[in-house]
């Protein structure tokens, strides 16, 4: 597989924040990469670092060996590879690694669609965030048959530090809500001590660092809460609506199973009503804004 991948034909669907410079590494690494994003400032960006920007999903995923998407969500994805004709233009045999935040149950559905066409799927979700994506150094979460993750794994070694295997297809795209509910939690449980502590009279910086000395320390309070916080930049790079949707992924994922995990509902609530009322679009550190104005009187 290494000494073939130089000649993979490699496509790339979902230009954005994360997937531009993940395709620029493919790039860098003097990989064959076709491109397709909706924006044409993101399709002119990718092929100024050397890519071949297609007009459309059907140019791009033709006679790839490799379909890599970074979309949304999971129905994107779905639609991206079987809507209308596209379809068509995927090569038998071909491997999609889909690098998304989608729900398990539909990759395992679109996984038994494809593979009814002849083409194979993983799921390969990361973490990390536009700062690592733009390093290489994500976390990258792997489900699906072991020997399509063996093939995959040297392409997403290009893109990422620490490389998982999961399980079966689904459980990538699983373990990924999972760790942005436990995420997500961890920054409305921050966020809220430091309002605490505020309101009582502490510095919030002497908070934080208490926390970072101590058994409260979190992943955001050591990278998030000074830096993008309480300095007001909130440019941490992750969007507040996909939070939110990675965590209600997770909390359907319980439904499911048929579990009721009383925090992971509330968690899931609570990110849902800032997107609601903050926007979506926004840093997902803006939600200090939403829990600070809903902290007198028990307002949840």
């Amino acid at each position: 597989m290494n000494d073939e991948t130089p000649r993979l034909k490699i496509a790339f669907i979902g230009l954005g924040a994360m997937g531009l410079p993940m395709a620029g590494h493919l790039i860098g690494a003097g990989r064959e990469v076709a491109g397709f994003d909706l924006s044409d400032e993101a399709r002119r960006r990718f092929s100024e670092a050397g890519g071949i920007s297609c007009a459309d999903i059907a140019a791009a995923v033709w006679n790839a060996d490799v379909i890599i998407a970074m979309l949304p969500n999971g129905k994107i994805v779905r639609e991206a590879l079987l809507g209308g004709e596209n379809w068509r233009s995927l090569k038998q045999g071909a491997l999609v690694i889909d690098m998304s935040s989608s729900a398990p149950g539909d990759t395992r559905r679109l996984s038994e669609q494809l593979r009814s066409k002849g083409i194979r799927l993983v799921d390969a979700p990361v973490s990390g965030g536009t700062r690592r994506a733009v390093s290489g150094t994500l976390s990258i979460m792997v489900g699906g048959e072991a020997t399509d993750v063996d093939e995959a794994e040297p392409l997403l070694r290009m893109l990422g530090a620490n490389i998982f295997r999961t399980g079966a297809v689904g459980s990538g795209h699983a373990m990924k809500a999972i760790n942005n509910y436990v995420s997500g939690a961890g920054v409305v449980a921050t966020i809220e001590g430091v309002l605490l502590g505020k309101e009582f009279g502490l510095e919030p910086t002497v908070v934080v660092d208490i926390l970072n000395a101590s058994s409260g320390k979190s992943n955001t309070s050591e990278i998030k809460m000074k830096q993008f916080i309480l300095s007001e930049t909130f440019n941490s790079g992750f969007a507040l609506g996909l939070m939110a949707k990675d965590i209600g992924i997770a909390n359907g994922l319980a439904s499911e199973l048929g579990l009721n995990f009383e925090n992971l509902v509330h968690t899931a609530g609570v990110w849902e009503r800032a997107a609601k009322d903050l926007g979506g679009g926004v840093d997902h550190t803006e939600i200090v804004k939403y829990l600070d104005g809903h902290r007198q009187g028990g307002a949840e």
